[in-house]
């Protein structure tokens, strides 16, 4: 469905708003340019992060602004990781280079509590989760691109150390800026395929049993 449909098929009944999200896709690092968002810009994205449904407020994330001018301390840290793994030079150069892709990048921090009485792992996760996507759509409702990047360095022993607190997992990073191209649907949003009615099993309604 294209953009145009997906705006079509929600009248009359869309907000502006409601419009705007449907048109949210990621945008990958190469396509993104200055300006990147204020800190002000940031600051509101976060604030719209805190508002995604989150179990006991364990505020299970966090988010990690990267100076310009410690981007390229961590694409040695990236280097390092491709050379321990093995690469070439090339592919080396390659994986420095990511760490200065989007005018922007920040990283994205979990701590999730194993053990709470009260909210298990994977709710903890979805409050992470839901963060990140506000996160994102805040941005894209300002006028941004942005996309989330990971891959096994943020694994690396090393790399984690570099951001995270004891018990913390390093999700990975999102790269922000000015989508430089119109961004590219994915072509499968079909809600039909994800919704459904939910049809109690036999046995809790009282039928009889084939």
């Amino acid at each position: 469905m294209s953009q145009y449909a997906e705006q079509a098929s929600c009248e009359p009944v869309c907000s502006d708003a409601m419009k705007q999200l449907l048109t949210r896709h990621s945008v990958g690092p190469k396509h993104l340019a200055p300006p990147a968002p204020t800190e002000e810009q940031v600051w509101l994205a976060v604030l719209s992060a805190l508002r995604a449904p989150d179990h006991q407020k364990l505020l299970p994330f966090r988010f990690v602004l990267i100076p310009d001018d410690a981007r390229l301390l961590l694409g040695e840290l990236f280097a390092d990781f491709a050379r321990k793994s093995g690469k070439s030079d090339e592919e080396i150069g390659v994986e420095r280079n990511r760490a200065m892709l989007g005018p922007l990048l920040v990283a994205f921090v979990t701590c999730i509590e194993k053990d709470h009485p009260r909210v298990p792992p994977h709710e903890q996760w979805l409050a992470a989760g839901g963060a990140l996507s506000n996160f994102l759509t805040a941005l894209h409702i300002m006028g941004f691109g942005a996309k989330m990047l990971s891959g096994r360095k943020a694994a690396d022993p090393v790399i984690c150390d570099a951001f995270c607190e004891p018990g913390e997992t390093l999700v990975g990073w999102i790269a922000v800026g000015t989508a430089s191209k119109a961004p590219h649907p994915r072509h499968n949003d079909n809600p039909d395929a994800i919704l459904r009615r939910w049809q109690p099993p036999k046995r809790l309604t009282g039928a009889p049993q084939n």
